[in-house]
């Protein structure tokens, strides 16, 4: 850890990182597919996808000679559904809600930079308590480019009040820790997440893996201790 590293504030990933969103996402998905005449599927297969959105999600389980309008139809339907059971069994990971109170203790603030879309994140986070106590909600549409750009993350900051050196971000995927680093930020990648079995998160350039929220609790202590 540099010396001069001063953490001041902890950003998230949402879907795969902070919160544990496969379990309505998958039942939605496989709603629409049930509606539109389909077989359901296979959750395991499809959750490395969510960090990618529903389409890529929908994408991963058709051939690609399925009709364009199918693939658009299925994406309407289940993201109707979703708006409609956001939160039914999302959760969030063991162990998360004792890292934001830990968080919170030590006079950092905290927030989150999704690609998820507003019309999601919001009631989402207020469905979950969250969105009092999140010094920054930006997700994929409340700026004019999602992540990897550094748009969102420099937003995140505006909003928090801080500074990007003095921020960590942690996400699941590899676009979340270009993100971070295109935004000059400490990145942690969530190796808990919902990664591909091909993923090699070592590779991402992040500054640390973290397999549990209670490591992020850790590496943040170790930051503040350095």
């Amino acid at each position: 850890m540099p010396t001069d590293f001063k953490l001041s504030c902890v950003l998230f990933d949402l879907d795969g990182t902070l919160v544990d969103t496969a379990p309505d996402l998958l039942a939605c998905l496989n709603e629409a597919f049930s509606h539109h005449g389909l077989d359901k599927v296979a959750g395991d297969a499809v959750k490395p996808f969510i960090s990618f959105g529903a389409a890529a999600m929908i994408n991963s389980c058709l051939a690609e000679s399925a009709p364009q309008a199918l693939r658009a139809a299925l994406l309407e339907t289940m993201l109707s559904l979703y708006e409609a059971n956001i939160a039914r069994h999302s959760v969030f990971f063991d162990g998360m809600a004792d890292t934001l109170d830990a968080i919170e203790s030590q006079g950092l603030v905290w927030g989150v930079v999704t690609n998820k879309r507003e019309r999601f994140t919001q009631p989402l986070m207020q469905a979950l308590g969250l969105s009092g106590r999140a010094a920054c909600i930006i997700s994929g549409d409340t700026t004019a480019h999602p992540k990897p750009h550094v748009e969102p993350m420099l937003a995140a900051c505006k909003l928090a009040g801080v500074a990007p050196q003095e921020c960590v971000y942690i996400g699941d995927a590899s676009h979340d820790i270009l993100a971070g680093k295109n935004a000059q930020m400490k990145t942690l990648a969530a190796v808990y997440g919902y990664l591909k079995p091909n993923d090699k998160p070592e590779t991402w350039g992040a500054d640390a893996l973290i397999a549990s929220p209670e490591q992020l609790t850790t590496w943040i202590a170790a930051a503040l201790c350095h």
